[in-house]
């Protein structure tokens, strides 16, 4: 949970706070089952990494921190069912263990979320070739607001497998989690300085050239950021805390872009001075996660693959045109398209563009510059990151909205699992 103090809830970035009437921490499975059958209104709160208001309430929170680890493994497909509130950096402990010897197929570069709060807003890494973490649930175990626990997956309940995989906590609890992994494996990550111009003409070919490849591109900088990551036999070269530390740039260039905004573009210039060529090697689980210390509130959309690069340089172009102040760049990064019904890379291949401001600034003010833009590109939002759509647009992007609403209300006639953000954004 991300913080509680006087009875105030407050998600990573305190940008979004509620006081709930009560926060319950069930310690296994019936006792959860005891509490939704008792209470008439229910949120679940993972780590609070959801900068959007999806937690928020004046009802019950409940945590299912104590429902964590390891349910079972099946060696021979390469799964395990894991419990729903298990922390994706405490998941590895267990994955990597002799006897099972698994990883997560793909994982984002935060790794502090529960695996279903990851799993139910779509969260994501990158690769053109990489779905997001949801994509590879192979099986889910839901609780229902009747105190029913359904096991679904392809062939048992198969339209609320559909649906469950990315369903913001609304159909019911995620308990188990059944996850398709892999052999655990080593990457190899290598970060450069790249023109941004060679970007723009290259990566379509590029995306294709490495398992994992991104960018973070700075509005008034020529160049960018270019994050690979390799599949690699080699020996274990950890990665290096720099300093001073990346976050410590971060949070300095950002208090200073807040106090004297005009700043920011001589400050973005020191990019060249303190990025130099990196290259590290470890397994996958500690190299995709990097820290994240600097708090920042962020909005991101995942745009049609064919129109991502057109839509990142008109999202920089405003960002100069209109002078503003976040020293923070964008993120940019590719995702393959998946079946799952409010899945935002719903039968769609998409680049993900996401926008970031430092947490002492107001974020809509760079938000309101760059939301339009996206969505003229169809841009389709990040469930746990900020944005101002509504129920008319949302269902305008997915084709399978009026069966999910339609399922929702079957299976939790009273909204026990809605708050009033999910209410405005499901109801109207």
């Amino acid at each position: 949970m991300s913080d509680l103090t006087q009875g105030i809830w407050s998600n990573w970035s305190g940008f979004q706070k509620s006081m709930p009437q009560q926060i319950l921490q069930p310690a296994n499975i019936q006792e959860l089952q005891s509490i939704v059958q008792a209470q008439q209104k229910i949120r679940v709160v993972g780590a609070g990494h959801s900068f959007t208001p999806l937690v928020c309430t004046d009802a019950t929170l409940l945590s299912l921190d104590h429902i964590a680890g390891i349910a079972s493994t099946d060696l021979d497909r390469c799964q395990s069912s894991i419990y729903a509130g298990t922390r994706l950096y405490d998941l590895d402990q267990h994955l990597q263990l002799q006897s099972i010897n698994q990883a997560l197929m793909n994982q984002g570069d935060i790794d502090q979320q529960s695996l279903a709060g990851a799993v139910s807003t779509g969260t994501h890494g990158t690769g053109a070739d990489l779905h997001c973490i949801s994509a590879y649930v192979e099986a889910f175990e839901l609780l229902t607001a009747s105190g029913e626990i359904l096991k679904c997956s392809r062939t048992e309940h198969p339209e609320i497998f559909a649906a469950g995989r990315v369903s913001l906590g609304s159909l019911g609890i995620l308990t188990q989690i059944t996850m398709q992994n892999r052999p655990r494996y080593k990457l190899k990550e290598h970060i450069e300085l790249c023109p941004v111009e060679d970007i723009m003409q290259h990566i379509q070919q590029w995306k294709h050239q490495h398992r994992h490849i991104e960018c973070f591109v700075f509005s008034h900088e020529k160049q960018l950021m270019l994050k690979t990551l390799d599949e690699t036999d080699e020996a274990v070269l950890p990665r290096k805390e720099n300093f001073p530390s990346d976050d410590t740039l971060l949070t300095l260039c950002s208090e200073l872009t807040k106090k004297f905004p005009s700043l920011n573009p001589y400050l973005q210039k020191l990019l060249g001075i303190f990025v130099k060529p990196t290259t590290y090697v470890d397994w996958s689980s500690k190299i995709f996660p990097t820290p994240r210390n600097t708090k920042f509130n962020e909005m991101e959309y995942q745009i049609p693959v064919d129109r991502g690069i057109e839509c990142l340089d008109e999202v920089l172009n405003a960002l100069r045109k209109y002078k503003v102040a976040t020293f923070f760049p964008l993120e940019f990064r590719f995702v393959k398209g998946d079946d799952i019904w409010l899945s935002p890379f719903y039968q769609q291949d998409s680049i993900s563009i996401s926008v970031h401001q430092y947490h002492k600034q107001d974020p809509r003010l760079i938000f309101d510059v760059v939301e339009p833009i996206l969505q003229k590109y169809k841009g389709r939002p990040h469930w746990g990151k900020m944005h101002q759509m509504n129920k008319t647009q949302l269902r305008a992007l997915y084709p399978k909205w009026d069966d999910f609403m339609a399922l929702r209300q079957q299976l939790d006639p009273e909204a026990k699992f809605l708050n009033p953000y999910l209410e405005k954004l499901f109801l109207g």
